[in-house]
């Protein structure tokens, strides 16, 4: 017993024998660019996304009023104020990277105290959802923060099987980010990539927004994206998809592997014969071999039992195909169109309100958009 004590005062007299939790932490393994981002606190090493980039931002060589905006500053003074100040969430952004640490951390601000909605919890509204790949390439679901603050600094997920992998976190909805960092276990490997060059781009509603998703992986946006493996872009603006000229000048300003135009949703048949034509036309002077896909308006999953939304929604259908046959007899190419009748499935269930989808929802807009933009993308 002696010999124990003498043994414990010489290691606590020897402060260069310290946990191995409490070392600098090593950055050697790290990429160049990486290892000087590297900021070791709370036994972690912290990566600031903002020195890299994300997907989901357009032009993002263009000045931002916040960083995380889906719009450059300029939009601000062409755009709508409701699509200006909807373009501040982060709906469709997404961070990839590679990392074999065992545990994985974030931390980050939001924009907004409101976390969620009556409909749609703090997970999708407010959460970053963290997919994987797995051995096969194939990207799967990970963890999802549960947000009760607007700062959120906790452990996604932790015991993770060992060996390097790639990641992709989705940024939250239906709030913006202030800031945001990735917390790693020190001695980890760490790089972020930057977004890839073939892009989907979404022009849409409140259903393009992500209402109301669980989580935000679980969009038919976010969905697609894994599923083509391709950047997407979402400008879904909630209650503000009308297919405005002033958001089709920066649709034409991005390099796209496909548009789609879902916009129906907030929008009548007056409305679709008046701005449809001249979206298009636009689109088409600056992409002229570019793929557009329209898409019909969703059928509310309860509109068979309400005859005025029932008629509301036949309406809209056929002013989007009347639409579409004179844009093909006019010589317009590369048009492509997506019905709306079965957007959400046939039994009811595909709808959180009616009119918002399910992640059941989400999923069968996935398989109901993804043979259509197979096509439009010469794709198998």
């Amino acid at each position: 017993m002696r010999l124990f004590l003498l043994l414990y005062a010489w290691l606590l007299t020897h402060p260069f024998i310290v946990n191995a939790q409490d070392k600098p932490a090593p950055i050697g393994r790290l990429d160049p660019e990486m290892a000087e981002r590297a900021k070791a606190a709370d036994g972690l090493l912290w990566f600031d996304v903002t020195l890299g980039d994300v997907e989901g931002r357009i032009l993002p060589d263009q000045p931002r009023e916040r960083w995380f905006d889906r719009f450059p500053a300029s939009a601000q003074k062409t755009v709508t104020s409701n699509v200006w100040n909807l373009s501040r969430h982060s709906a469709g952004m997404m961070v990839r990277f590679e990392t074999d640490s065992t545990e994985i951390h974030v931390d980050y601000e939001l924009l907004s105290r409101n976390l969620a909605m009556s409909h749609m919890p703090a997970t999708g509204v407010s959460g970053i959802d963290l997919y994987a790949r797995d051995g096969e390439g194939r990207w799967r679901w990970v963890q999802v923060t549960r947000p009760t603050t607007q700062h959120v600094k906790t452990k996604v997920v932790s015991g993770l099987a060992t060996g390097s992998r790639e990641y992709a976190a989705y940024l939250p909805l239906y709030n913006g980010v202030q800031r945001l960092s990735i917390g790693v276990k020190p001695g980890s490997k760490f790089k972020q990539f930057e977004p890839r060059h073939k892009t989907i781009v979404f022009y849409g509603t409140s259903i393009t927004h992500g209402a109301c998703a669980s989580r935000p992986g679980m969009v038919h946006t976010a969905i697609l994206g894994r599923r083509f493996d391709m950047h997407v872009v979402n400008l879904g603006f909630s209650g503000n998809g009308k297919m405005d000229a002033a958001v089709g000048d920066f649709l034409t300003e991005l390099d796209a592997s496909v548009f789609v135009i879902d916009c129906l949703p907030n929008m009548n048949a007056d409305m679709v014969r008046k701005k449809c034509v001249p979206l298009v036309k636009q689109m088409r002077e600056k992409k002229p071999r570019t793929p557009i896909v329209l898409v019909e308006d969703r059928r509310n999953t309860n509109s068979w039992i309400l005859p005025t939304r029932d008629k509301h929604h036949d309406a809209n259908h056929a002013a989007l195909r009347e639409v579409y046959e004179r844009l093909l007899a006019a010589g317009v190419n590369d048009l492509y169109y997506i019905e709306g009748d079965m957007l959400y499935g046939d039994d009811g269930d595909g709808a959180t309100d009616g009119s918002h989808a399910s992640d059941l929802g989400f999923m069968r807009q996935a398989d109901a958009f993804e043979p259509v933009l197979r096509k439009a993308m010469g794709l198998k």
